[in-house]
């Protein structure tokens, strides 16, 4: 299976301008570029990330504002992240009235591990004016490289 790999994107060039909020947000989440990421998101937004079959606690994976969501975020570069991560693919598929599903593939240095792993996860979001109001991530794979 070849991967189409996307490092450290522009946020703003021609080719991210037309791709939806939730794209433009793991975009930016994966570049480092907090304020990029935070403008793709709703104040109100509904926050959470769930792990299959995974003994993780992910009970502070979750936020009800933005400013919750920075606090989630702060702890992820720390304690998940800690030397960021490379986007493999990303693909959404619109499903109407606002909502999409995500395909996000990831490799990292996964803190939690202590070691590069490679990551397969689903994302149900919705986008109001713009902007990600709703997020469920899904993460079903976290296979070491």
């Amino acid at each position: 299976m070849t991967h189409a790999t996307i490092d450290r994107p522009a946020t703003t060039s021609p080719e991210t301008a037309s791709r939806p909020a939730i794209d433009l947000a793991l975009l930016a989440f994966a570049s480092g570029d907090v304020a990029a990421l935070l403008a793709q998101i709703s104040d109100d937004v509904d926050f959470r990330i769930d792990h299959y079959q995974d003994a993780t606690d992910t009970g502070w994976q979750r936020a009800a504002n933005k400013a919750e969501l920075l606090v989630v975020l702060q702890r992820l570069a720390v304690d998940v992240f800690p030397r960021g991560t490379r986007v493999l693919q990303l693909h959404s598929q619109p499903l109407g009235n606002g909502w999409a599903l995500t395909r996000f593939q990831q490799q990292f240095f996964y803190g939690v591990q202590q070691r590069e792993v490679e990551s397969l996860t689903w994302i149900v979001s919705h986008t109001r004016d713009g902007q990600v109001d709703y997020f469920r991530e899904n993460v079903t794979t976290i296979t070491p490289v």
